[in-house]
């Protein structure tokens, strides 16, 4: 990389400090307003740009900063390289955004969790996703890794931890799992709940209500969490919960992912809601560290995580007031009228992650929004 182009962790972690550079998308606007980085802004000028045609451009460059750095983001940094260099011939400081949007899909960043020793909280901001090293301090089970399994190694290099498992906390069906391949790599075991496990997937080492796992002195314990899938999983540590995807702090893991017929999803809302309802019989001071984070939780503090009597006030979570109030049925009703867009290629995405070839290129799957939310 060159100093005509911006790494995107580097810039990850300059919108977090609030020192980002203005940020020009210049993507289809159908693309942006699907998935973007937040804070940027769209020019439609990417057929254009194809062309080497910069004339569009140039009608928006009094839109610009004269004295701002502008990151320039495509889909892949083809086009935004063109823009950038086309900016800075006129005397913009203009960077290109490395690899654009898949480039940003790539970036993890860490943070230890204040109030939970030995657990720190990996967080992709191009998706959305949240995963966990779990332990001691000295030894860590790897919770919901992505496929990007290398990001964990060395992560646990910088932390002067050894991993000793690799656990998901259900069947993913918007992002591709790397803990099969990490646990294959380190010859450590990999776990996922029976009920998220086929048959033929002899590598997994199945999990089950109440089990514990020694991670070092920490025991972790298993709740089976069912709802947003038959095996999902809430990990019960000392002071606080893996939650995976049953709760988040704006909302909670849909439950049409395994069956789309409205009997059986209305039957695993009332499994969501039975899991969630167990959930807040935990005290008050218990920390939730959720699978997703939501609309508004990458703009507020470091890391993504809240008290059950931080959830049980606040009004972020329309969905698990209704649990709070014992109003069951009025909970099933609003699951089954907020579920929006499925994920991109979540079947596929599913079949991979019980050991299906790909194939094809699995980043090219994830590209996108993530959509395992309630609205």
């Amino acid at each position: 990389m060159d100093d005509t182009e911006l790494d995107p962790t580097a810039l990850a972690r300059r919108i977090r400090a609030g020192t980002a550079p203005f940020l020009l998308d210049v993507r289809a606007e159908s693309d942006f307003e699907e998935w973007r980085i937040p804070g940027s802004r769209n020019v439609p000028v990417y057929e254009d740009l194809l062309e080497r045609d910069f004339s569009s451009l140039a009608t928006h460059l009094d839109d610009l900063p004269d004295e701002r750095e502008i990151a320039v983001v495509c889909g892949a940094g083809v086009t935004s390289a063109r823009a950038a260099t086309f900016l800075r011939e006129r005397g913009y400081d203009a960077k290109s955004v490395e690899n654009g949007m898949r480039g940003w899909a790539r970036v993890h960043l860490d943070d230890p969790v204040d109030g939970a020793p030995g657990v720190v909280q990996v967080v992709r901001p191009g998706k959305g996703c949240l995963s966990y090293l779990v332990g001691d301090g000295e030894q860590t089970l790897v919770v919901d890794p992505s496929q990007y399994a290398g990001e964990y190694r060395w992560l646990a290099d910088e932390y002067a931890l050894e991993i000793v498992g690799v656990l998901d906390t259900h069947l993913h069906a918007d992002h591709v799992s790397g803990g099969q391949r990490l646990a294959d790599v380190l010859d450590v075991p990999y776990y996922r709940h029976a009920a998220d496990t086929g048959d033929d997937e002899t590598d997994v080492s199945p999990v089950a209500e109440g089990e514990t796992l020694d991670v070092g002195e920490r025991a972790v314990t298993v709740r089976h969490t069912p709802g947003h899938t038959a095996g999902s999983v809430t990990l019960e540590l000392d002071e606080a919960l893996c939650t995976g995807d049953t709760l988040f702090l704006e909302s909670v893991g849909r439950p049409d992912l395994e069956d789309a017929d409205e009997d059986a999803v209305r039957a695993a809302a009332h499994r969501l809601y039975e899991s969630l309802d167990r959930l807040l019989d935990y005290p008050d001071d218990t920390l939730v560290l959720p699978g997703h984070v939501g609309e508004t939780d990458l703009d507020g503090e470091r890391p993504v995580a809240a008290t059950l009597a931080d959830l049980r006030a606040s009004d972020a979570n329309d969905l698990l007031a209704h649990v709070v109030a014992g109003e069951e049925g009025r909970f099933v009703d609003a699951v089954l009228g907020g579920l929006g867009e499925e994920p991109a290629n979540f079947q596929r995405i599913k079949e991979i992650n019980r050991g299906a070839k790909p194939g094809i290129d699995v980043e090219d799957l994830e590209l996108g929004p993530n959509n395992c939310a309630i609205e």
